[in-house]
């Protein structure tokens, strides 16, 4: 037996607002919304200094627009490398075709380099290389490239260049490098 939870006046008017922003499948009838009921204690919530008539009109919500949101097409998402390609890669039956080495840039000129080494391994057609972070000072900080590279990867400019990324195996540099798979040119 199902059990129906009973929604507060409030509950009930947060559900109004959200439903009324939902935009209906293709060929489905929106969600029968009722109006918000506004109470005595939504009243007492208005700030002191608003003149009396504007107290006893109830809020009125904005109504969403009934036209579709035009938004651009979002990059492609990316994707963890394969377990079986992860292993070759270790393993070194899968050969990493490129390695950049970052260590000792600042954040200004490891990006730059990253977008020019990226780019230029996927016009060459590579498919797999590593990029060496570093792991920052022993005992000391984490390593600000080693933090905000995996960020850029995820950014739209490098997006349509990176469609997978894993940190690598200890010989390789372990947690102060990735594996990264270049998305291949369309």
């Amino acid at each position: 037996m199902k059990r129906r939870r009973i929604l507060s006046e409030e509950d009930r008017r947060l559900w109004a607002t959200v439903a009324r922003q939902a935009v209906p499948l293709k060929g489905r009838a929106g969600p029968n919304v009722d109006e918000p009921v506004v109470t005595s204690k939504a009243k007492t919530l208005s700030s002191p200094t608003a003149p009396a008539d504007a107290a006893a009109k109830p809020a009125v919500l904005p109504q969403p627009s009934k036209e579709p949101r035009k938004t651009a097409a979002p990059p492609p998402p990316q994707h963890p490398i394969e377990r079986p390609t992860r292993r070759k890669l270790a393993k070194g039956r899968l050969p990493i075709e490129a390695r950049l080495d970052l260590h000792e840039m600042t954040q200004l000129a490891a990006h730059a380099a990253l977008a020019r080494f990226l780019a230029q391994a996927q016009a060459m057609g590579l498919r797999h290389v590593l990029v060496i972070t570093g792991r920052g000072m022993p005992g000391g900080s984490r390593g600000i490239l080693r933090r905000v590279v995996p960020q850029w990867f995820a950014s739209p400019q490098f997006r349509g260049l990176v469609s997978g990324f894993e940190s690598a195996e200890r010989h390789h540099g372990g947690d102060g490098a990735l594996y990264v798979r270049v998305r291949r040119v369309r």
